[in-house]
């Protein structure tokens, strides 16, 4: 095997098993910061030792190995011989050295005995490690970097690709928040059911937002971010997996399903946007829109009796008229408008307002819209907000007010935080008649 195969063995291995690795030495140290940098130093050891001695038969089970040795080594060093020392030897079998090392070759502890997953135990640990990692103590800066580093498998380089910040910004995110843990005395394990709802919340809350910057960035040079997105729904389909009587987590299931099923016809080959209108829907992902519209069914069977629809469960059923409409011109705009207007109640936002201004644009002509963006002007409700005078700018040219949608064509690209959709107001304005 040649130094970059066994590199991308190493990564493909660690982004599968990252998740159960941390949280399996999560529950055997009772330390979260500690079993996170146990997994990182056994990743270290594999980026040496793979490339030169080949992959073992147990990928997994080696860097689980490995992560425990040096969990041993590091209690040794703080002289804490006690009863967790006692149990990780034992974990680690009658016949495994405690030298430290990994695994030579296809032997040892980590490849022989198998380091078998126990289902029930591999479901809390990384159930376990999503709850940890979202956490309401810490900032949701540091949950999103936290959630894809220990739970996504990224690093830190990765990240802060992602988010375009310095890596040492997320670097010193995942440090303060393993701190913050810390000295919270935050429990690694699944939490009790009276709290895990409020919980849950903040995990979803956290996939929420690695989707939607995903999915149409907030900065930067692209206009769509696939690898957050799928990485999002990735994530939102293991949680799926590990709590599959939450509807809320299959509606945000299908929430990204049915939106990142329109990614292939979203951008021009270049990279430029292409709106709704413009897309060739023969382009969408059918099997993306069917996986979807399953994960919006499953959440509304798993549902108590009455509950209605949630946050997610609403956007997901926009997004499902969307993704089963014809054309523009055949969407059901009055479902999509009622459906706004329920996740206003649900969900109170000026954004959903602006949304459903939009809608209501579609459905009742674009002087019944225009007059919603109007009130959230007047009330400053999103202030600096390029999406109001875009919308506005849309509506205004719609009605013949030419010049004051070239206006405001003109605000929305001085507010604009992104290049691509700067451009795209650009030439919408230049599409205007004299």
């Amino acid at each position: 095997m040649t130094s970059p195969d066994g590199r991308r063995a190493v990564e493909a291995v660690w982004r599968i098993e990252s998740a159960r690795i941390v949280g399996a030495l999560a529950r055997y140290t009772g330390d979260f910061a500690l079993a996170e940098d146990l997994a990182q130093e056994a990743l270290a050891e594999a980026l040496v030792s793979w490339p030169r001695d080949g992959v073992p038969r147990n990928p997994s089970g080696w860097l689980l190995t490995v992560g425990r040795r040096r969990a041993i080594d590091t209690y040794r060093r703080r002289s804490a011989l006690d009863e967790r020392y006692a149990a990780l030897a034992h974990h680690l079998g009658e016949g495994g050295a405690t030298s430290g090392g990994p695994p030579s070759g296809d032997t040892g502890p980590g490849d022989a005995d198998g380091v078998l997953w126990d289902p029930d135990e591999v479901h809390d640990d990384v159930l376990a490690l999503m709850f940890v990692a979202c956490h309401p103590v810490l900032s949701p800066e540091a949950r999103v970097a936290l959630t894809l580093r220990v739970v996504g498998g990224l690093s830190s380089e990765e990240v802060a690709r992602a988010f375009l910040v310095p890596t040492a910004t997320v670097q010193a995110r995942i440090t303060r928040a393993k701190k913050t843990l810390a000295a919270a005395a935050v429990p690694f394990g699944v939490p009790p059911a009276d709290e895990r709802r409020e919980r849950l919340g903040s995990v979803l809350g956290v996939l929420y937002v690695i989707f939607t910057e995903g999915s149409t960035a907030t900065s930067g040079d692209e206009w769509l971010r696939p690898d957050l997105a799928h990485e999002a729904v990735r994530l939102a389909r293991v949680l799926a997996g590990l709590v599959p009587d939450e509807h809320e987590v299959h509606a945000l299931l299908a929430l990204f399903e049915l939106t990142a099923a329109r990614f292939p016809a979203r951008t021009t080959p270049d990279g430029d946007p292409v709106l709704l209108a413009d897309q060739d829907r023969r382009r969408w992902d059918r099997s993306a829109v069917r996986r979807g519209r399953a994960a919006l069914a499953r959440a509304d069977a798993v549902g108590p009796p009455g509950h209605g629809r949630g946050p997610y469960g609403l956007q997901a059923a926009i997004a499902e008229c969307h993704a089963v409409a014809p054309s523009v011109d055949e969407t059901d705009w009055d479902r999509i408008v009622l459906l706004y207007e329920a996740l206003g109640r649900v969900a109170p936002s000026p954004v959903v307002e602006l949304n459903r201004a939009a809608a209501v644009a579609m459905a009742h002509g674009p002087a019944a819209g225009l007059r919603i963006v109007d009130e959230l002007v007047a009330t400053d409700r999103l202030p600096r907000f390029h999406l109001v005078p875009s919308v506005r700018a849309e509506l205004l040219g719609r009605l013949g007010r030419v010049d004051e949608a070239r206006a405001e064509y003109a605000l929305a690209v001085r507010l604009c935080p992104t290049v691509r959709e700067r451009h795209l107001l650009e030439r919408k304005a230049a599409l205007l008649p004299p």
